[in-house]
């Protein structure tokens, strides 16, 4: 019997330090968006064809001019392992209205008349977009009055470039 308490004792030791290993590993995923990205590091696909724009093939496929994979921060864990872009989350139209998965806030309406207008739904207390607050709003998450948007939207790395391309695109959507 005592060689058996043994083993039950190495087994349990071992799945102990397993769990915590993986307790480790996700608190850092969660916690680091940089760690985040070096794990779910997705090749870039192909540059895809068809869009007229940059800035539609921004908002439909998150992948820039040259079929490179625009860098983020932060976002939900899917966009990570899936890939993923401005209609993931606001839909085709831009109007939003779906939950995202483990989101708190279900996306708003995005198209550009609905950002610049003076009145907002109900809960937003801010100023109206302005172009400028519209790119912050992309690239750092802020809404026109300085504070964080939801965590489920991801800070996107695009150049000054990219984001009047995509801004040009919002602006169709009307």
């Amino acid at each position: 019997m005592g060689q058996r308490a043994g083993w039950v004792l190495i087994i349990s030791m071992a799945v102990l330090v397993c769990f915590l290993v993986l307790g480790l590993c996700f608190i850092g995923l969660v916690v680091s968006p940089t760690l985040r990205t070096a794990i779910f590091r997705l090749p870039s696909p192909p540059p895809p064809r068809g869009y007229a724009t940059s800035g539609e093939r921004i908002y439909y496929t998150g992948v820039d001019e040259n079929g490179q994979r625009i860098r983020f921060e932060g976002g939900p864990m899917w966009l990570y392992m899936h890939g993923g872009s401005c209609v993931s989350c606001h839909g085709p139209d831009g109007r939003g209205g779906r939950p995202v998965m483990m989101g708190t806030e279900i996306p708003p309406d995005i198209r550009y008349h609905h950002l610049i207008e003076e009145e907002h739904e109900e809960g937003e207390e801010h100023p109206p977009y302005t172009d400028e607050t519209i790119k912050r709003a992309i690239t750092q998450g802020l809404n026109p009055a300085g504070e964080p948007l939801d965590y489920t939207m991801p800070r996107f790395r695009m150049t000054e470039e990219q984001l009047n391309d995509l801004l040009e695109f919002l602006k169709t959507l009307d």
